[in-house]
């Protein structure tokens, strides 16, 4: 099939090198001229593992262009998926200016049939405003169709290559047809294509999202109340996530959750339901949970300096949302850093992906280090905001030898409680107990052992 893809974000690039790897022959537009060059010259714009395997192969198979020219992109293509960004408004309403923009001038382009497929998350009722652009401004026949995108970062490629589920919404028989042929390589094991109506379609994303983010939520809640009663949130997280009925995924405690996508889903549904006058509760408790659950670290390190952060300096590993991506969007460490500089604090960060993204954003607020080690030099304690692989394992020996104190903050519960202890570290993680082990609050390495949680000043 031809395929055009309108936008070059992280789903737009994504859909359009995937679909290409099953032989269509797809061009991808954008308005960035410069980022359009890049791409044409095999410089893939984001970190996403695999990607880039796919992207330099369909690229030399010409399978797989880029352009800056909206005309000659769709002029042959038979379906032309809109990939494009849908920020949160001031008000939390998504932003729909960018998908009705590029369909008033795709609508005046067209001469013949085509398939429009919003890909980007957009609320309830999008693909009848997308119609209605079209019908105002031609008499050529298209089909609005809602896909809505599943894709995880950090595993987005096999998500699409082996989708759990492929969800369309369109009532036009023609549209399914070209969906369904665009599709079946991809559900080959079985899994199902599901059609359903426009405003189904749309509105299972945002339920899919905020289903998750609740969940997510929901057990950093139990996490904290086992600080409280001293109960073990990895134990319980076992014994819930052997229930079927509940599932394993999504039930491990931390600093809440970021990204691209729950923040803005959970917040435009929110106001999706006010605008239809209900008081969704239970999302806007998972808003106002999360939103405390980015910091938690911070009210941790607090504690265990009675308050007082000035001239103390932390090493902060991990800056993106989560692993394997370089996108910080509403990344926990973001909230970490902002409230650690307001209280008189400096830091030295190491990612392995997302250190330019936050150079781009932060500039020299904080300091940069080479690699993880080199974070340690001459710090307070180590704050740990995002699960990298390369943090789960590293050499305790090297780091003692570097770090000042033994104090590390665990906001992704890395390590085994017994290893801290052995290695006589002061561990302070999410949900599980406390370990206070031969470190002193007052910058020296002493031998002193540290006051219990209930000796600790709260703030």
């Amino acid at each position: 099939m031809k395929i055009a893809v309108i936008g070059t974000g992280y789903v737009g690039l994504v859909t359009g090198t995937c679909l290409a790897e099953t032989g269509n022959e797809v061009i991808c537009v954008d308005i960035d001229q410069l980022k359009v060059e890049k791409m044409q010259h095999g410089i893939i714009p984001i970190y996403e593992p695999g990607l880039d395997i796919l992207f330099l192969r369909n690229i030399s198979q010409k399978r797989l262009s880029f352009t800056s020219d909206l005309a000659m992109a769709i002029k042959e293509a038979q379906i032309i998926f809109m990939a494009l960004p849908t920020p949160p408004g001031e008000d939390g309403t998504a932003d729909l200016s960018y998908i009705l923009g590029a369909a008033a001038d795709v609508s005046k382009l067209i001469t013949s049939y085509k398939v429009i497929v919003n890909k980007s998350t957009v609320p309830v009722g999008t693909a009848d405003k997308v119609k209605a652009v079209f019908s105002a401004n031609t008499a050529i026949e298209v089909d609005v169709v809602s896909n809505p995108e599943f894709l995880r970062e950090g595993v987005a490629v096999e998500d699409f290559m082996k989708p759990d589920r492929v969800v369309i919404g369109t009532e036009s028989e023609k549209a399914m047809k070209l969906m369904s042929e665009l599709y079946a390589p991809y559900v080959r094991s079985g899994n199902p294509i599901l059609f359903m109506d426009e405003k189904s379609s749309e509105l299972t994303k945002y339920a899919a999202n905020a289903f998750l983010a609740t969940k997510i939520t929901f057990m950093n809640e139990i996490a904290n109340l086992c600080e409280l009663v001293h109960a073990d949130v990895d134990a319980v997280r076992l014994g819930i996530g052997s229930d079927d009925r509940i599932g394993k995924r999504f039930l491990f405690s931390g600093l809440g959750y970021g990204g691209s996508c729950f923040p803005k889903d959970v917040q435009a549904l929110s106001k999706s339901a006010e605008e239809h006058k209900y008081n969704f509760q239970i999302l806007k408790a998972v808003m106002t949970v999360n939103e405390k659950q980015k910091t938690v670290l911070v009210d941790k390190v607090l504690k265990y300096y009675k308050g007082d952060l000035k001239g103390k300096h932390f090493a902060l590993w991990g800056l993106a949302f989560k692993p394997e991506t370089d996108d910080i969007r509403e990344a926990p460490a973001l909230y970490i850093i902002n409230r650690l500089l307001l209280n008189g604090a400096t830091v030295t960060a190491f990612d392995p992906e997302g250190m330019d993204n936050i150079k781009a954003l932060l500039g020299d607020q904080i300091h940069y280090a080479a690699n993880q080690y080199d974070a340690l030099k001459d710090v307070d304690a180590l704050l740990i905001a995002t699960e990298w692989s390369v943090f789960r394992n590293p050499d305790f020996e090297k780091m003692e030898e570097i770090m000042t104190n033994r104090v590390i903050f665990d906001g992704r519960n890395l390590y085994d409680l017994q290893k801290m202890t052995d290695h006589g570290y002061y561990y302070n993680s999410i949900g599980r107990s406390l370990i206070t082990q031969n470190t002193a609050t007052d910058g020296t390495n002493s031998k002193k052992e540290m006051p219990t949680p209930n000796e600790l000043v709260s703030l």
